[in-house]
């Protein structure tokens, strides 16, 4: 069996698939980097006022610090209850409750000194670095000890051992701990809170753009040929306005279609009266130029009749195979509810058709079936059928050998069984080569002999598509056998369309 295939091959087409759009990936990464930026800026901007604020704040403790350093002075002073025994021994001191106090709430922090007037050292704290007031009134300094920053008062102030000068440390200023509290309590909770916003920004968004990738999903499940509207209730509100204009693209491209396929409906039906009485016609001249009594008297005229007989079957095969190839789409079978199918009965029933013209030919056209059943379009597939039984009996030798094939067969996965429908022919064959290209539409091997539109192996594949299956073309024999000798021509199906 060769291919019912046009007259002169076509360069083939570009075997290089479109590259998949990457609209919505790119779309969600888009979102995902913008949502992370509007919440990034606010979010430092919020830091940085939170540390602004919290210097501020530990300028105001640091002030109060002072004024508490400012109270404390004269009742550091007044701590003094007594001189020392000769002058520059060490007074006698009674810390003042409020003193003792401040002084074991920071332990470790805080420190006096007291000394003479003149800055000799007489009790306290000797790391303490002396500054001797110039007048009575409390005067403020820092000074560092082991790392430690402390804010230190120092006051002249008279006592009952004498004008003494008395200086008080506090270690514990803010500002100088500004630093650590802002990285603790400002941008480790800050880093952390961006941290936990972007994971829950990842989340929203791969969430909220579900409909958007379920709505990729089901454009791309969708067949070439299916262009049905989308269903906005099933789509965000936002993103309605887009699948309403969608709608109305495949809308606009089916109306197109539509009248493709009517153009193309109409044209063989037009086509299909006046060439069925042309042939007629010729037929009817054909058989009288080959009568007994005209023989030898119009050679001529009978060679002519026979190129014109030939060519209105030609015309007429290629205006019902048009007409077949409208009605063999994806969008003709909407208004057409779906069948239980006998594959037996059908295979019977297309046999029938070609015995004459298997006799004709002395090829052995036959039966090899087994009860199948398919949920399709009965006469669809009863058009394929028809279009691979005519391929293989116009293009197998005379003598040949045709066979009609269907049956169930147990699938690769378990409980997902398969029917199928053959037809395989021990005629030319196709090589192997060939095999991608010959369901091409007008597309004939080169060097086939015999009448043909390129269009029969090509409606069969359309109906294939309709059914979601697919032809496969092998060297006739045993299967998984891939030589050149013979044809076989086989559609998978499953049971539920």
């Amino acid at each position: 069996m060769s291919p019912d295939t046009g007259a002169d091959p076509k360069p083939p087409a570009s075997a290089e698939k479109p590259k998949p759009h990457a609209v919505p990936v790119a779309m969600k990464s888009g979102l995902q980097r913008r949502l992370l930026l509007l919440l990034l800026i606010p979010l430092s901007m919020f830091a940085l006022v939170s540390i602004y604020f919290d210097y501020q704040a530990a300028g105001n403790a640091a002030l109060q610090q002072d004024q508490q350093l400012r109270r404390l002075a004269p009742l550091l002073a007044d701590s003094v209850i007594a001189p020392g025994r000769t002058p520059g021994d060490e007074p006698v001191m009674l810390l003042a409750p409020p003193v003792e106090e401040f002084i074991k709430a920071r332990d470790g922090f805080t420190g006096f000194r007291v000394s003479d007037a003149s800055g000799r050292f007489l009790a306290g704290e000797p790391w303490i670095s002396l500054v001797i007031p110039t007048t009575s009134e409390p005067e403020f300094h820092s000074a560092e000890e082991k790392g430690v920053t402390y804010r230190v008062v120092a006051q002249r102030v008279k006592t009952v051992a004498g004008e003494l000068i008395m200086q008080l440390a506090d270690g514990s200023d803010p500002r100088q701990q500004w630093v650590r509290l802002v990285v603790f309590k400002v941008l480790l909770p800050n880093l952390l809170l961006v941290l936990a916003a972007g994971v829950a920004v990842n989340w929203a968004v791969t969430l909220a753009l579900k409909p958007l990738l379920d709505l990729k999903d089901a454009v791309e499940r969708r067949s070439p040929r299916d262009l049905s509207a989308i269903d906005p209730g099933s789509t965000p509100t936002e993103v309605q306005p887009l699948v309403a204009s969608l709608n109305r693209l495949f809308r606009l491209v089916n109306n197109q279609a539509e009248g493709q396929r009517r153009f193309v409906a109409d044209a063989a039906h037009q086509l299909r009266t006046p060439l069925a009485g042309l042939q007629a016609q010729v037929e009817a001249w054909a058989q009288a130029v080959n009568a007994p009594a005209a023989r030898g008297q119009v050679t001529l005229s009978a060679d002519k009749i026979l190129r014109l007989r030939s060519a209105t079957r030609r015309t007429s095969q290629l205006a019902n195979q048009l007409l077949a190839l409208s009605r063999a789409d994806a969008s003709a079978t909407a208004g057409h509810p779906v069948q239980r199918v006998d594959l037996k009965d059908l295979c019977e029933t297309v046999l029938a058709l070609y015995l004459d013209a298997a006799a004709a030919k002395k090829i052995d056209l036959g039966l090899d079936v087994r009860p199948a059943q398919v949920s399709g379009y009965e006469w669809l597939l009863r058009e394929l059928l028809a279009n691979l039984v005519d391929n293989a009996v116009k293009y197998t030798l005379p003598g040949g050998t045709v066979t009609i094939r269907c049956g169930a067969e147990a699938g690769q996965v378990p409980g997902e069984d398969t029917v199928y429908l053959e037809v395989e022919d021990d005629g030319p064959g196709i090589a192997v080569p060939e095999r991608g290209r010959v369901l091409e539409r007008f597309y004939r091997v080169r060097g086939t002999e015999g009448e043909g539109n390129g269009l029969g192996l090509a409606i069969a594949d359309e109906i294939a598509k309709v059914h979601r299956a697919q032809l496969t073309l092998a060297s006739a024999g045993a299967p998984g056998k891939d030589g050149e000798g013979g044809l076989r021509v086989r559609l998978r199906l499953n049971p539920s369309l």
